[in-house]
């Protein structure tokens, strides 16, 4: 007996310790954490990017005023004008400036005339419906008379019940016609057609004033390479250091100088209002800002001021934008 009482309580230990040593079936842990919201542009930064649209930019980094104004094909002594700029070699990182004359920036995007179409709380007006029907005859009055107009009465309703001609009463041969009302017409919502996108061109056009403009080759050489928009933004001319770089047309030296990384000695000259010419990498430069130059001068001697080889980079510009020089010059 003692030993059945022993066994049972070594039973009862077991099975207890079994229960204890069972891992819990946990549920598994989620990572709830609310992921950081999207930051909404500021109405700040939406006028910033409208203002760049109407002929102001944003100093970024690495850019040099010169190279603003060439880029936008101004001269820079215009943007420090416009700009009140009292050191033009001190611009600062998100800067904005202006880069088209003042009188240009107030020209607003034309927006088009909408058609409201009408409200629909003004109800169409009720259809005017025209009923039509025998016209009485005049009798004297009478017992006769009378049964007779009831008897017409009992004929006429038996004709609008029927939908026909031929009523009970077939004395007067006489029908009413009905008349279906016509249902208001669905007014027409005047809507404005959508107007097509106009795709920008590739190539700025040319003004008369433009196309009256004479161009020769910058200088002599072999062209080791041409125009790629995106890669290369003129023609690569090589030759002899000291050889003669001329101006490709007559205008103005709008720069003189080696203000724009990259560039070396640089010429730019204005042509028009919407086209100039650049020429990089030169050893000398033999005119000066503000200089008028008849085509074909001379204005600087060919080098390798900040570049591998000896060589003239030569890029023509309208509005700012690089064209390829080929639609200017002539064949060789």
């Amino acid at each position: 007996m003692t030993n059945k009482s022993n066994l049972l309580a070594l039973s009862f230990t077991l099975a207890f310790l079994s229960a204890c040593s069972t891992t819990p079936n946990l549920a598994p842990v989620v990572d709830r954490t609310i992921p950081p919201a999207v930051k909404p542009a500021t109405p700040s930064e939406t006028a910033q990017i409208a203002r760049d649209e109407r002929g102001l930019y944003t100093v970024k980094k690495g850019d040099t005023l010169i190279r603003i104004a060439l880029e936008f094909g101004q001269n820079y002594r215009d943007l420090v004008a416009w700009n009140n700029l009292a050191n033009p070699n001190d611009i600062k990182v998100d800067q904005v400036l202006r880069v088209a004359p003042p009188d240009s920036a107030n020209s607003g995007v034309e927006t088009a005339a909408i058609v409201m179409p009408p409200s629909d709380k003004t109800p169409p007006p009720a259809p005017v419906v025209k009923l039509t029907g025998p016209k009485g005859e005049k009798k004297p009055y009478s017992d006769a008379t009378l049964a007779e107009l009831q008897r017409g009465d009992a004929g006429n309703g038996n004709v609008a019940a029927n939908g026909n001609g031929n009523g009970s009463n077939g004395s007067n041969g006489k029908s009413v016609a009905a008349v279906v009302p016509t249902p208001a017409p669905t007014p027409v919502v005047a809507r404005p057609s959508p107007t097509p996108p106009i795709a920008a061109p590739s190539v700025p056009a040319q003004s008369a004033e433009d196309e009256k403009l004479s161009w020769i080759w910058p200088s002599e050489g072999k062209v080791i390479a041409t125009f790629d928009e995106g890669k290369n933004k003129g023609v690569d001319i090589a030759g002899k250091a000291g050889q003669q770089v001329v101006a490709a047309g007559a205008g103005k030296v709008m720069y003189a100088g080696s203000g724009i990384r990259g560039y070396g000695n640089l010429v730019i000259v204005k042509h028009s209002n919407s086209l100039l010419s650049a020429y990089a990498h030169n050893r000398t430069i033999v005119v000066k800002e503000g200089q008028s130059v008849t085509k074909g001068q001379m204005i600087a001697e060919m080098g390798d001021s900040d570049t591998d080889s000896v060589k003239l980079h030569f890029e023509i510009r309208q509005q700012g934008k690089p064209v390829d020089p080929s639609r200017f010059l002539p064949n060789r």
